[in-house]
């Protein structure tokens, strides 16, 4: 991840992020924290490797079941706190709403997947307990790349959030009630080479 340097840091709202060009011809993404524009480190082999699987595998169980829900790769979502200063990229979203062909930023996500790499862990959990602001998201994962593990926070029936998310190890089994998804743990990472 890297930030603008303070010398070029402005102070943006999420309108001004959206028209901005960053002058980075290198294909990263950016997402804004707190009004400040900060580039996307490059996902390794394995983050790719598991974030294909993943896509692949909510996919399939969205056709099968013939849910009007959608997947959708790297998405724009916008926190509810500190909303005029913040879009936030995790790697995966479903949302139930209509598509829209002009839309720029996700609407009413329910599910946000992030997976986790040593480089980013600071960051990706600053994003995830930004997305517990967001109303319409019932559950939050987030899958390692190190090893075969992940921890899952569902909102509870009364609106709140755990203080700790549910810890799922390798040999586990991953539900994902959001999406009516269960399946091995193991499953999401058939070709990451992560052991």
């Amino acid at each position: 991840m890297g930030a603008l340097p303070k010398s070029h840091r402005p102070e943006m709202t999420v309108a001004a992020f959206l028209d901005w060009d960053s002058g980075d011809r290198s294909g990263r993404l950016w997402q804004l924290c707190d009004g400040v524009p900060t580039a996307m480190a490059p996902t390794s082999e394995p983050h790719g490797a598991i974030l294909g699987e993943l896509s692949g595998l909510i996919r399939n169980r969205l056709l099968a079941t013939g849910s009007p829900c959608r997947v959708i790769v790297a998405p724009g979502v916008v926190p509810r706190v500190r909303a005029a200063d913040n879009v936030r990229i995790p790697d995966l979203a479903v949302t139930c709403a209509p598509p829209s062909a002009e839309a720029r930023l996700l609407d009413r996500p329910v599910l946000l997947i992030e997976i986790l790499s040593r480089s980013n862990q600071a960051e990706t959990w600053s994003n995830v307990w930004s997305y517990t602001t967001i109303p319409s998201i019932a559950e939050i994962l987030v899958v390692s790349s190190l090893a075969r593990r992940a921890d899952l926070l569902r909102r509870q029936p009364d609106g709140t959030w755990p203080e700790q998310p549910a810890r799922i190890e390798a040999d586990g089994t991953l539900d994902l009630a959001s999406i009516g998804l269960t399946l091995p743990l193991a499953e999401i990472y058939r070709t990451s080479g992560v052991g």
